[in-house]
């Protein structure tokens, strides 16, 4: 442990000597008490620009000899530019950092990195603009010493996994890491990615340069920062989302892995193997590990913890084990429910799992130590990750809670457009969203836990159930990216269901051949849906086309596809061309060609293309001289429409 913090102050050190900040790359002047700062500035797209700053005291920032925008405190400004690199001068008689937001984001706005400046006098030569890479290896430096970390402290336990548990969790890693990596962007930008990674980014840079003021902790506030420092990580290796993705893809192939211990625990070796396989080929779960999301790291941190729990009261040599496996799910608890609020529903899924293990003479030691324990590490570990509860931690939760419960706008949910759904809405797209043999499977399960009413399954049925609690939230929304805990305990059951079916009809090669039918079925259901898992419905409903046309559930919502429909405009419409976009929801998600903004239409009748999001949905003003020259599907669902008039050519 004094070794890995030796390190990590070493990290520090070296990135504060190596790393300038970005004002310090710029010329300065100083004239009596003004400074002048002074360069070029790189923009890496054509489009809408966020330029500002925020500053101590007055300050005026030009580009191009323009004055953008003055005063102190936060400032900004949207103005279209052009790619290139531009001239750029900040008068100011105090401190200051530039800010900004290129086309395609939105949200908290992003500290402009080193790389994307230089200095006056300079013909600038800019070498991967809008990355901090050193920032970024120094984070990674940082997790992956810690990680190793982790891994001596535990290495006893390491040790006593067995060869065959180590190669199954080996097999459904790579399996499910692989399954994400390939087409990790094709589905196009999505909701709030551009959000989470922004923040992310700003929070890294706090990080490694120590910065604890509350004024650097405000980006996205309403959203806990655990899940914000993974994405900030690959913020700054790109400036666009692989990077992150990335990450998530590898948080969401660990719980699938997690699943084969988690799996022999409850059942046996076979039942956390094939789990893990299905949790890796389900389309939800990989829609969710290819997206900057919240869901990424509440699954994992779901696994984590119900493999810490599952192994809490193992027999060990040492003295106080668990005390010291209690503390390890107070910190995976804390981490957790900053990673996502409702991640706190894991603490009675632990407290029941820990209770049914306990041996009859240790439960009462185990309810004392873990009241005592437990919440008391999650409490200290939520408040040590995040900054902002440093100071008036109260007031600044409850300003999070404010900006957080409030729901988004209707959604389509069984034929009507509502933002108020039933209790059963969660019930109800868990059935949904499954793909029909998981379904099938997992009511197999159902039959095993009446029948053999064994303690394995009913700690299985708690890990469906308890991320359902949210169904009495004011918030029921976005299908199941709330419940995805449940989704992945889905994949346990069905395993289990396969399992039982072999072991009653005695069939020695049964299971293996159902499983092998269930790999091959979930990966033709992949194959015919990617990129666009997000948009995946079972057989039981229709499959994607029956639902987006009678209005079932949300297709399209999340922006998925309109890349497609992007990359179509950006390659045949005319230099200049008239663009009418406001039925391309979300907006900010319309990467168009740099020109195309310089005289968008505002009415229908000025336009020359027409862009259109969840077309059976979102009721649109088409003219009717305008074609139909493009459409992105999802199985027969229309996601997203182009049209051409004539007068354009």
């Amino acid at each position: 442990m004094g070794l890995c913090l030796a390190f990590i102050a070493f990290v520090l050190l070296l990135r504060s000597l190596v790393v300038a900040e970005p004002h310090e790359i710029l010329t300065r002047t100083d004239v009596g008490e003004l400074r002048h700062f002074s360069g070029s500035w790189h923009f890496p797209r054509g489009g809408p620009y966020v330029l500002g700053y925020e500053a101590s005291e007055d300050t005026k920032l030009f580009i191009d000899d323009k004055l953008i925008v003055r005063g102190k405190g936060e400032q900004k400004e949207r103005i279209v530019y052009q790619p290139g690199s531009f001239k750029v001068r900040v008068e100011t008689a105090g401190t200051f950092r530039l800010l900004w937001h290129p086309p395609g984001r939105r949200g908290p706005l992003e500290y402009v990195p080193s790389s994307s400046l230089a200095p006056d006098g300079t013909t600038p030569a800019f070498t991967r603009p809008g990355t901090s890479l050193f920032d970024g290896l120094c984070a990674l430096s940082i997790v992956l010493s810690v990680i190793l970390c982790i891994a001596f402290v535990g290495r006893d336990s390491i040790r006593a996994c067995d060869k065959q548990t180590w190669r199954g969790i080996a097999l459904v890693f790579v399996g499910a890491i692989l399954v994400r990596l390939i087409g990790l962007g094709d589905q196009g930008q999505t909701w709030d990615e551009d959000v989470n990674w922004s923040a992310g980014r700003n929070y890294i840079t706090n990080l490694l340069s120590l910065d604890f003021s509350d004024s650097s902790w405000r980006w996205n506030y309403q959203h806990p920062p655990v899940m914000k420092y993974l994405a900030g990580i690959g913020a700054q290796f790109s400036d666009g989302y692989g990077p992150s993705r990335a990450i998530s893809a590898l948080l969401v192939a660990l719980a699938c892995a997690l699943l084969v211990p988690i799996g022999h625990r409850l059942f046996r070796l076979r039942v956390g193997l094939l789990a893990g396989v299905v949790a890796a080929l389900a389309p939800h779960l990989i829609a969710h590990g290819q997206v900057v999301g919240h869901e990424a790291p509440t699954v994992f941190f779901w696994a984590l913890a119900m493999w810490l729990a599952l192994r809490a009261h193992d027999e060990s040599t040492g003295r106080c084990h668990l005390h010291k496996r209690f503390v390890a799910l107070g910190i995976v608890l804390g981490l957790a429910v900053f990673s996502r609020y409702i991640n706190g529903l894991i603490a009675p899924l632990i407290g029941l799992v820990l209770l049914a293990k306990a041996p009859p003479e240790q439960r009462k030691k185990t309810v004392a130590l873990g009241f005592a324990i437990i919440p008391v590490v999650a409490l200290l570990t939520c408040v040590a990750v995040w900054p902002r509860l440093w100071s008036e931690p109260i007031l600044h939760m409850q300003e999070s809670w404010a900006k957080l419960k409030q729901p988004h706008g209707a959604e389509p949910y069984l034929g009507v457009l509502t933002d108020s759904p039933g209790r059963s809405y969660f019930f109800v797209y868990l059935w949904a969203t499954a793909p029909l043999g998981l379904l099938v499977f997992a009511k197999l399960w159902l039959v095993r836990a009446a029948v053999l009413r064994e303690r394995a399954s009913l700690l299985l049925a708690l890990w469906i159930l308890i991320p359902m609690v949210v169904t009495f939230s004011p918030v029921r929304q976005d299908g199941v990216r709330y419940i995805m805990p449940s989704v992945f305990a889905l994949c346990l059951a069905c395993a289990a269901g396969i399992d039982f079916l072999a072991r009653r009809t005695w069939h020695r090669h049964l299971f293996v051949t159902v499983s092998v039918a269930l790999g091959v079925y979930l990966s033709v259901v992949c194959l015919r849906i990617r990129p666009f898992y997000l948009d995946y419905y079972g057989e039981q409903v229709g499959g994607p086309a029956e639902v987006a046309k009678k209005r079932q559930f949300e297709i399209a919502w999340w922006g998925e596809g309109m890349n497609q429909a992007l990359d179509y405009l950006n390659r045949e419409a005319a230099v200049g061309a008239r663009v009418y976009k406001r039925c391309f929801e979300p907006g900010h998600l319309a990467w168009m060609r740099g020109d195309l903004w310089v005289r968008e239409a505002h009415r229908p009748k000025d336009a020359d293309w027409f862009l259109v999001y969840q077309p059976l949905v979102r009721k649109c003003p088409i003219p009717n001289d305008a074609t139909l020259v493009f459409e992105s599907r999802a199985r027969g669902a229309p996601i997203a429409r182009v049209y051409r008039r004539r007068s354009d050519h």
